[in-house]
Protein backbone atom coordinates (compact mmCIF):
# COMPACT_ATOMS: atom_id res chain seq x y z
CA UNK A 1 0.00 0.00 0.00
CA UNK A 2 2.73 2.22 0.70
CA UNK A 3 4.04 2.18 -3.22
CA UNK A 4 0.88 3.82 -4.22
CA UNK A 5 1.03 7.70 -4.36
CA UNK A 6 -1.75 9.27 -2.61
CA UNK A 7 -3.13 12.20 -4.33
CA UNK A 8 -1.47 15.12 -2.04
CA UNK A 9 2.15 13.68 -3.11
CA UNK A 10 1.40 13.60 -6.85
CA UNK A 11 2.99 16.14 -8.46
CA UNK A 12 1.60 18.34 -10.45
CA UNK A 13 2.71 19.31 -14.01
CA UNK A 14 4.50 22.65 -14.35
CA UNK A 15 2.37 25.89 -16.09
CA UNK A 16 3.66 27.11 -18.56
CA UNK A 17 2.03 30.12 -21.01
CA UNK A 18 1.06 27.52 -23.42
CA UNK A 19 -1.08 25.03 -20.91
CA UNK A 20 -2.49 28.22 -20.15
CA UNK A 21 -3.52 29.27 -23.26
CA UNK A 22 -4.94 26.05 -24.02
CA UNK A 23 -7.13 25.48 -21.23
CA UNK A 24 -8.36 29.67 -22.18
CA UNK A 25 -9.09 27.99 -25.39
CA UNK A 26 -10.94 25.01 -23.98
CA UNK A 27 -12.83 27.06 -21.70
CA UNK A 28 -13.91 29.15 -24.77
CA UNK A 29 -14.65 27.05 -27.01
CA UNK A 30 -16.93 25.51 -24.40
CA UNK A 31 -18.57 28.57 -23.29
CA UNK A 32 -18.55 30.69 -27.25
CA UNK A 33 -22.36 29.63 -28.16
CA UNK A 34 -23.52 30.74 -24.79
CA UNK A 35 -20.98 33.92 -25.20
CA UNK A 36 -22.18 34.82 -28.79
CA UNK A 37 -26.25 34.54 -27.23
CA UNK A 38 -24.90 37.44 -24.61
CA UNK A 39 -23.35 39.61 -27.39
CA UNK A 40 -26.08 39.27 -29.50
CA UNK A 41 -28.80 39.72 -27.03
CA UNK A 42 -27.10 43.02 -25.47
CA UNK A 43 -25.98 44.34 -28.93
CA UNK A 44 -29.75 44.25 -29.40
CA UNK A 45 -31.31 45.07 -25.96
CA UNK A 46 -28.65 48.60 -26.82
CA UNK A 47 -30.17 49.26 -30.39
CA UNK A 48 -33.45 48.62 -28.77
CA UNK A 49 -33.16 51.32 -25.44
CA UNK A 50 -31.84 53.60 -28.54
CA UNK A 51 -34.41 53.51 -30.48
CA UNK A 52 -36.87 53.95 -28.20
CA UNK A 53 -35.19 56.60 -26.82
CA UNK A 54 -34.64 58.66 -30.17
CA UNK A 55 -38.20 57.87 -30.79
CA UNK A 56 -39.83 59.25 -27.33
CA UNK A 57 -37.55 62.44 -28.01
CA UNK A 58 -38.77 62.66 -31.87
CA UNK A 59 -42.45 62.44 -30.37
CA UNK A 60 -42.16 64.91 -28.24
CA UNK A 61 -40.73 67.17 -30.36
CA UNK A 62 -43.32 67.01 -33.33
CA UNK A 63 -46.22 65.54 -31.38
CA UNK A 64 -47.57 68.93 -30.21
CA UNK A 65 -48.46 71.21 -33.25
CA UNK A 66 -47.19 74.81 -32.54
CA UNK A 67 -50.19 77.16 -30.84
CA UNK A 68 -51.62 74.17 -29.62
CA UNK A 69 -53.88 73.70 -26.65
CA UNK A 70 -51.49 72.04 -24.02
CA UNK A 71 -54.52 71.19 -21.70
CA UNK A 72 -55.84 68.74 -23.96
CA UNK A 73 -52.70 66.44 -22.93
CA UNK A 74 -52.94 67.27 -19.46
CA UNK A 75 -53.36 63.49 -18.84
CA UNK A 76 -50.84 63.14 -15.90
CA UNK A 77 -49.65 59.64 -17.39
CA UNK A 78 -49.04 60.29 -20.69
CA UNK A 79 -45.89 60.60 -20.65
CA UNK A 80 -45.47 57.78 -19.16
CA UNK A 81 -47.30 55.71 -21.36
CA UNK A 82 -45.62 57.35 -24.88
CA UNK A 83 -42.23 56.56 -22.78
CA UNK A 84 -43.17 52.45 -22.78
CA UNK A 85 -45.20 52.45 -26.52
CA UNK A 86 -41.90 53.95 -27.97
CA UNK A 87 -40.09 51.78 -26.26
CA UNK A 88 -41.23 48.80 -27.57
CA UNK A 89 -41.66 50.16 -31.14
CA UNK A 90 -37.83 49.87 -30.59
CA UNK A 91 -37.92 46.64 -29.86
CA UNK A 92 -40.26 45.92 -32.30
CA UNK A 93 -38.09 47.81 -34.89
CA UNK A 94 -35.10 46.02 -33.43
CA UNK A 95 -36.60 42.21 -33.70
CA UNK A 96 -37.07 42.96 -37.40
CA UNK A 97 -33.57 44.16 -38.00
CA UNK A 98 -33.66 47.49 -36.79
CA UNK A 99 -30.80 49.90 -37.95
CA UNK A 100 -27.77 47.92 -37.90
CA UNK A 101 -26.58 48.98 -34.86
CA UNK A 102 -27.08 46.00 -32.92
CA UNK A 103 -24.83 44.09 -36.08
CA UNK A 104 -22.31 46.64 -35.65
CA UNK A 105 -21.75 46.33 -31.79
CA UNK A 106 -22.24 42.30 -32.14
CA UNK A 107 -19.42 42.70 -34.53
CA UNK A 108 -16.75 44.93 -32.33
CA UNK A 109 -17.87 43.07 -29.15
CA UNK A 110 -17.21 39.25 -31.08
CA UNK A 111 -13.58 40.65 -32.18
CA UNK A 112 -12.82 42.03 -28.40
CA UNK A 113 -13.73 38.97 -27.46
CA UNK A 114 -11.26 36.88 -29.90
CA UNK A 115 -8.95 39.10 -29.08
CA UNK A 116 -6.43 37.67 -26.45
CA UNK A 117 -5.65 39.97 -23.16
CA UNK A 118 -7.56 42.70 -25.13
CA UNK A 119 -9.60 43.56 -22.19
CA UNK A 120 -7.31 42.25 -19.55
CA UNK A 121 -4.64 44.02 -21.00
CA UNK A 122 -6.28 47.41 -22.23
CA UNK A 123 -5.14 49.14 -25.32
CA UNK A 124 -2.14 48.07 -27.11
CA UNK A 125 1.10 50.55 -25.85
CA UNK A 126 2.17 53.24 -28.50
CA UNK A 127 5.74 53.53 -29.59
CA UNK A 128 7.28 56.56 -31.13
CA UNK A 129 6.49 60.61 -29.95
Amino acid sequence: MSDIPTFGSIPSPPISPLTTQADKLLRHAGSAPAENNKIEKSAKDFESILLGSWLQQAEQSFGSLPGGDDDEDADPGKDQLQGIAMQSLGSSMTAAGGIGIAKMIAKQLHKASDAPGAVANGPPPTHGK
